[in-house]
Formats: structure tokens, sequence, C-alpha cells
């Protein structure tokens, strides 16, 4: 007896387990990607070998034109959001698909890097033994590819996307914790269904189910300023507060299973025979729950009445941050119909928990069903080894394609629509003034 696959469904006129995705549709699928390779590597060395850190606005830029070009060759809708903080616009981008009654899926990508002007100078896109590398070769130009070319083989292999819509944002400033593209992204997600983050795969191969959410801190300690040689009993050193802060908040480390504190930046004081009247910290707080997260974000508060140094006074800003990702049960089905659809593919896939941030947070935050790490296999993000995989492209964008459909095709995932368009009528309504009109 033949085991069914787990990315089925059931046939109404046989009852029989039937694929969401068809071997044919997935060999046609490959075909069609492992065509555009050679284009795609064209595409990742252009891409690559701009400048465009988040604060590089004009690299940015030039990433959001040609993805915008691109998007609208395939028959998306784009609009570019500016913004009054000098970064790089915002796309939305809107796909019909061919099923008016299946979900709505939100992707995200990101444009920026977290590279200063004159990296690609330094160390340009190359392939060298298999191996791409680059500043932002995998965080994430490998990832906003592979979304781009998985809907060009759809359209291609299956005459477009088994969806009602697709959402594709790609925002500019990912790595700082996108502070201007966050409301667009958190108004899409309100229309969604399931949501796909296109960041590559772990090192290991790895997509991402849950991700600890982050809350940065700036602290200020102000103590007095005094002579260290002649009256250094007249000052109050900011420090020496600090020291004691530094001491305490990385012993927060361990009083929680999933959370880190890590003071990453110090700074104060102007000279040796000068006792410091300013001390900054720069404090970076991780968790994967949101209640082990509140709890610690409270504990560093707590931690900063003075008790070193007497008339000090300590200031403390929450500085950015990203809610937890933290695993949902429907995003277990996505897992599941990634997990299905690598296996029909022919190799074996897992999911993870990672430490870092991602547009993902917010999306999940919400509720809305997500998973992460589904563009190809890279690693060293943020340092001068990034690297990518070439072997991964194909496989990878191809399961990528597959897991548009399948979402498309899920009845289980179709029901997640009824009930998102019920749960919004029923909020407009309760929103909606009493006119005076209605009978007793």
């Amino acid at each position: 007896m033949t085991t069914p696959r787990m990315t089925t469904h059931a046939n109404p006129e046989h009852g029989a387990a039937a694929p969401l995705v068809s071997d044919a549709e997935l060999a046609g699928l490959r075909a069609a990607i492992e065509r555009q390779l050679p284009a795609y590597l064209a595409d990742l060395e252009r891409l690559v070998n701009v400048d465009c850190g988040s604060y590089t606005k004009e690299g940015v830029d030039e990433i959001a034109r040609w993805t915008t070009a691109r998007l609208t060759e395939l028959g998306a809708n784009v609009t570019a959001f500016p913004n009054d903080r000098g970064l790089g616009d915002t796309l939305v981008a809107e796909l019909d698909g061919t099923d008016p009654a299946g979900p709505t899926l939100l992707c995200l990508a990101h444009m920026d890097t977290v590279f200063d002007p004159g990296t690609v100078a330094e160390r340009p896109f190359m392939i060298q033994d298999g191996i791409a590398t680059g500043p932002g070769v995998t965080d994430m130009k490998a990832g906003l590819l592979a979304g781009l070319n998985a809907i060009s083989a759809l359209a291609e292999v299956l005459g477009g996307l088994p969806l009602a819509r697709l959402i594709f944002v790609a925002n500019p400033d990912e790595e700082i914790g996108s502070p201007v593209s966050r409301e667009h992204i958190t108004r899409a997600a309100r229309h969604a269904d399931a949501c796909l983050v296109l960041e590559c795969a772990r090192a290991n191969g790895d997509i991402v189910s849950s991700r600890k959410g982050n809350i940065g801190y700036t602290i200020t300690v102000h103590g007095r300023a005094a002579h260290a040689g002649i009256e250094p009993e007249k000052g109050r050193s900011a420090i020496v507060e600090a020291a004691r802060l530094v001491h305490d908040l990385h012993a927060l480390n361990g009083r929680w299973p999933s959370v880190t504190v890590n003071v990453g930046v110090i700074a104060g004081g102007t000279r040796s025979n000068v006792v410091p009247e300013r001390c900054s910290l720069k404090v970076d707080l991780r968790a994967i729950r949101r209640d082990e997260l509140e709890a610690a974000g409270a504990a560093i508060r707590a931690l900063t009445e003075p008790r070193a140094v007497p008339d000090v006074t300590i200031e403390v800003a929450d500085t950015s941050g990203h809610r937890p990702m933290e695993r949902l049960e429907r995003s277990s089905r996505l897992v599941d119909l990634t997990v299905g659809l690598a296996g029909d593919l022919g190799f074996e896939l897992r999911d993870t928990t990672t430490g870092g941030a991602s547009d993902a947070n917010t999306t999940a935050g919400m509720g809305v069903p997500t998973i992460d790490g589904l563009g190809p296999i890279g690693g060293l993000d943020h340092a001068p080894g990034e690297y990518l995989e070439v072997a991964s492209i194909m496989p990878r964008t191809t399961l990528l394609a597959a897991l548009f459909a399948a979402i498309g095709r899920d009845p289980i995932i179709r029901g997640w629509r009824a009930e998102r368009e019920e749960r919004a009528e029923r909020e407009e309504r309760e929103a909606r003034p009493a006119t005076g009109s209605e009978l007793p």
C-alpha cells in the first residue's frame, strides 16, 4: 500500500489523496527555474554590485527601480512609498492570481544591506568553486531574486499564481529594524492569510519557524564633572555607575530560558583627569517568548535605579525592537507543506529557531501564519565572508514556487481566508457608529 504524500488533498470524485502539486508540475517548475539560472546569476551580480546599505538611499533606490521593473514585467501593480527620514522607498506590489476564491499570500524581501559605501569596490561579487560572495549576496539579494523567479516560473508552467492575490513587499530598511516600512508591512499583513519571508535558509539548509524578538536600549548615565586630581570628591562618576550597570545587565542572562542581554557599546568621559559626567550604553535584549521579553525589559529598567554612585541620574530609551516570532499553530501547517514538498523534490528539510529578528517577527506577532528562511542556502551574514551556495539556487527556488501553489490549493489555508473575512466584517460592524434608525 502506497503512503500518500503529506502535500495532498482529497479528490472529491474518487476519495483518493491527490497531491497539491503534481509530479509533472514539480518537474515543469524545476525545468523552468533551471532555464532561468544564467539570468538569475547575472541579476545577482548586478544587484550585489550596488552599495545599498540601509543609509545609502541612492543605492537602495537603484535596487528598488530594478525590482519595480521586474515586478511590473511579471504583471504586478507596484507602488513606491517614499519617507521623510532619508531612507529608500518601500515597494508594495500586488499581483492578481488565477483563483479568485483562493487565499491572499504576503511575501517579504528587503533590498538593503548592513555595508557602508565602498564595500563593493573592496570585494565585488564573484563565484569561485560553486560559492558566490559579495555584500548582501545571501542577506538578501538571493532571496529577493528567488521570489521573483518563482513567480515567473509559475506563470510559465501554471499560467499564473493559483491564489486570489499575492502582495509582495520589498523594503529598504530591514537591517535597521524596518522603521519606515513596518507600517506598510503591517497594513498588507491585515489582508493576508499567510506570509512567506524570503531571507535565505540557514547554513545547514533549515528554514525558520520562530525568531527571537528584540528590544534595543540606549541607557545614559548623567554624573557630575570634577578635577580628578584636585577635588575628585566633588565629582560623580558616570562611568563607575555604568560599570555597575554592565555587570548587572549581563547577570540577567540565564534568568529566563530564552533571554539574552548584551551591552554592545559603551562610551563616556572626556579626559583621564576629569571625573566623567556622562556615559552611555547600547544594550540588546532578545527572547523567543513575548512574556520573557517583557519580563526582562522590566528588569532592565529596574536595574537603572542608581546604587553604586550617589547623585547620578539614568535615562532609558527604547531605540528599536521586534515582537518575538513565536511559532503559531497555523505556521506549523506552512512548515508541513514546505517539508513535504522538499521531500517530493528529493531533499530533506527541517525548521528551526534563530536569534536574529526579521520582518517575520512583525507578521507573526500580528497572528499571521508565517515562515522564514525560504531563500537559497548561505551563511556568514553581515560579515566579509558572507556567501551563497550556488547549487542551492535551483532546488530552493523550485521549492518556493511549489509552495506558492500548495498554499493556494490547500483547503485548510483556504479556510483561513473565510475566517479572516468574517472577522473583518464583524470588526467593521462593531466599529460602525449607531445611526438611531434601527427598529426596537
